[in-house]
């Protein structure tokens, strides 16, 4: 029977991770399908704490997932398809076979939703992206445009638009569903172009990457727009199927934990960074968050060790 089980490592997991270890909980952490999380498909961090130069995400990752082993965290590489819960605790149930444990802390994540593009798969990190401020930087001075109608497609449009020569911000309807402050913020900005009625249907591309975009309006035509980079700012997905039934999740399915703490309504489990948060979604706030997870996690077991 295990302490704690941690399912996932981005930063809330390797930070649970190397405070459930120096509690002496002997955690598993298991790596999930993308190890390191998307902090893994980020060039260069430059708003991590402590590193002035700025951080390449994959060797950010690297070096917590060695904290944390050097600590006595145990990785185990695998996915989680269910977690069931009985008279001991829980059972997790892994590609790699069953682990019994007192309790769980799920860092499983988001992923961003993307649009369904015939060479999406191709151009990734080749002139599409899904986040502004981890790319952006790649697009100083050259064309791009971004896709959405929200808060987080405003954020993405204005953060390009001091980077790049221009943006382009293209949106299906003919309003966008973003906060009055974020919209007034785009329309009072000169380098940001709004085309209304229209989809990203294509993409234009030569051997270095993407080169276009093919767009199709309300009337049924169809228009191609030079860019060095399509931004998708339409949302994200928790990573949240396997708790269906089990623990409390919101309409959009994040994990809704208790006021100020990282308890979900099932006790034993509690939930940390981009699985609980759709408001911050940063590595800094998803390792604080990793961090409270194992702190409440140890005082939930040592209530209930006899």
């Amino acid at each position: 029977m295990e302490n704690v089980v941690i399912i996932g490592s981005g930063p809330a997991g390797l930070t649970a991770g190397i405070y459930a270890s120096r509690a002496a909980l002997n955690p598993i952490l298991i790596a999930g399908l993308q190890p390191g999380g998307q902090l893994t498909t980020t060039s260069i961090v430059e708003n991590w704490p402590g590193t002035p130069e700025g951080v390449d995400g994959n060797k950010l990752m690297q070096d917590m997932k060695a904290q944390a082993e050097k600590y006595g965290t145990r990785i185990m590489h695998g996915t989680v398809m269910k977690i069931e819960k009985n008279s001991n605790g829980f059972r997790i149930e892994t590609d790699g076979g069953p682990i019994d444990t007192k309790s769980v802390i799920v860092a499983t994540g988001a992923s961003a939703i993307t649009l369904p593009l015939p060479n999406k798969e191709k151009l990734m990190g080749y002139g599409l992206s899904t986040c502004a401020v981890c790319d952006g930087f790649f697009y100083r001075n050259k064309t791009v445009a971004v896709v959405g109608g929200g808060d987080s497609a405003m954020e993405e449009a204005h953060y390009l638009a001091k980077l790049a020569s221009s943006v382009t911000l293209v949106h299906r309807r003919d309003k966008f569903r973003a906060s009055k402050a974020m919209q007034d913020k785009v329309f009072s900005n000169p380098k940001i172009k709004i085309i209304w009625h229209t989809e990203v249907i294509d993409t234009l591309s030569d051997n270095s990457g993407l080169t276009g975009i093919v767009m199709k309006n309300q009337n049924g035509e169809t228009s191609e727009l030079k860019v060095d980079g399509l931004f998708m700012a339409i949302g994200h997905n928790p990573n949240t199927e396997f708790l269906r039934g089990l623990v409390e999740l919101d309409s959009q399915g994040y994990v809704l934990c208790k006021p100020g703490s990282t308890a979900t309504n099932v006790p034993g489990i509690f939930a940390a960074g981009d699985v609980e948060d759709n408001k911050y979604r940063q590595a800094i706030t998803s390792a604080g968050r990793g961090c409270q997870s194992a702190l409440e996690a140890e005082r939930f077991i040592e209530g209930h060790t006899h």
